[in-house]
């Protein structure tokens, strides 16, 4: 569990993050949302320790992070996988290579064991033929998927996934939603997603907080987001006419 108090967070003049306080849980997909510019960004890289914050507290199960020492604001950061954007996989190493790299980096694990434990978490995102391709000879669900196993292969307890579905096919997106949510539950880890991708946010937004000027607007489940009067909310989420007539249709059949 991950939870948020009172978090501010400025660049010079321009305060970003405006006393965002919330809690995301473990075994959970918690997605952040908002318009570009609300501050989803920002927030995530603070979640991840990479931004400082002139004000509140991140704690990770109980441990706040600015409390920590050198030596245990490292191990932590061992506990965090990260799928990022673009994947952002090495182009001179190829796929094995690419997942093992977290644990080269954060275990003593012989060359062995790292490649087991690399083709182990390779299958389990389905990709059983490609271990020794190059990134390039993957395709763009392919390379979502690396990322993925890459991010879990040092069994984390915080996965952090920056815009997963960009640049996908919306048959490959729901797919690789779905092998999110999939592994979020199996390894019970506090999932937190940066999307703003509405059909990821009404197929697995179990937890979801919505960000507008920096502020915290709303905060629920895709079970209560058809329901809730929040103006702010339903025009970022019903900006189209196809999710304006699935929320009447909604709307109609529960009254």
């Amino acid at each position: 569990m991950i939870e948020v108090k009172n978090l501010h967070k400025s660049f010079g003049d321009s305060h970003i993050l405006k006393g965002i306080s919330t809690t995301f849980e473990e075994g959970k997909t918690n997605m952040i949302i908002g318009q570009s510019g609300s501050g989803k960004t920002v927030f995530l890289k603070c979640l991840l320790g990479l931004f400082e914050f002139e004000e509140g507290t991140i704690s990770y199960d109980g441990e706040v992070f600015a409390g920590l020492t050198e030596d245990e604001k490292r191990n932590l950061r061992a506990k965090m996988g990260m799928v990022f954007q673009g994947s952002a996989l090495f182009d001179s190493m190829n796929i094995v290579q690419n997942v093992m790299f977290p644990l080269q980096m954060f275990t003593k694990m012989s060359k062995s064991e790292m490649e087991d434990r690399a083709n182990f978490v390779l299958n389990r995102v389905n990709l059983k033929d490609a271990h020794y391709k190059m990134p390039s000879e993957a395709s763009g669900g392919m390379q979502k998927r690396v990322a993925i196993a890459r991010a879990i292969v040092n069994n984390p307890k915080y996965l952090f996934c920056d815009e997963p579905n960009s640049g996908l096919d919306p048959k490959t997106a729901i797919v690789i939603d779905n092998l999110i949510q999939e592994i979020t539950i199996e390894y019970n880890m506090t999932t937190v997603i940066n999307s703003h991708d509405m059909n990821s946010v009404m197929e697995i937004g179990e937890k979801i907080v919505f960000l507008k000027n920096g502020i915290k607007e709303w905060e629920g489940s895709n079970r209560n987001i058809f329901k809730t009067e929040n103006e702010s909310i339903t025009d970022f989420v019903y900006s189209s006419n196809l999710f304006k007539r699935v929320r009447k249709m909604y709307l109609e059949e529960i009254n």
